[in-house]
């Protein structure tokens, strides 16, 4: 297995688009299937959000300085995306916004995933050496173990983006 921080990114995002398919195949009536696919992006994003938000953006905003607007921006996106997950987490699949808060979730992470690996990812691994991105990959493989997988678990992300504003 790669311990190259973008690797193990872009595995990440596939596993993440695929559930998100998955949804987007379900019927319009298929509540439970679109309850239990919810019920694993949530888990997906939760624990991919983590690992980047406390390995790959801090690494990266430190060490390659010109991309600070980038991560930034990504923090936000993130921060977006933990909102519709939290609320997703408190609905039921048959409640009446339930698929159009989870196709905007989807809308919104395909867009931030697009992002990252039609721009942000080329710029990393440009100024990142292959031992820089292996470290920093190793450390997000160790974050992982520690990440929450629910919205219901206590999440680093506000203390993350509080430390990157002060």
């Amino acid at each position: 297995m790669s311990t190259d921080a973008i690797v193990l990114l872009r595995d990440d995002h596939k596993a993440i688009r695929k559930l998100f398919r998955e949804f987007e195949k379900a019927g319009s009536d298929a509540h439970a299937t679109k309850g239990r696919l919810v019920d694993k992006i949530i888990e997906a994003l939760t624990v991919h959000t983590y690992i980047e938000n406390e390995g790959m953006y801090p690494d990266v905003r430190e060490l390659v300085p010109d991309l600070e607007d980038d991560i930034l921006e990504s923090y936000e996106e993130h921060h977006v995306a933990d909102i519709l997950v939290t609320e997703l987490a408190a609905m039921k699949p048959e409640d009446e916004r339930f698929t159009a808060k989870a196709t905007v979730l989807i809308e919104n992470v395909d867009h931030h995933i697009d992002e990252e690996e039609d721009e942000w990812f080329s710029k990393v691994r440009e100024k990142l050496g292959r031992k820089q991105l292996q470290d920093i990959g190793a450390k997000m493989i160790e974050l992982r173990k520690k990440a929450p997988a629910s919205p219901a678990q206590p999440s680093a992300l506000k203390k993350t983006v509080d430390a990157v504003i002060s």
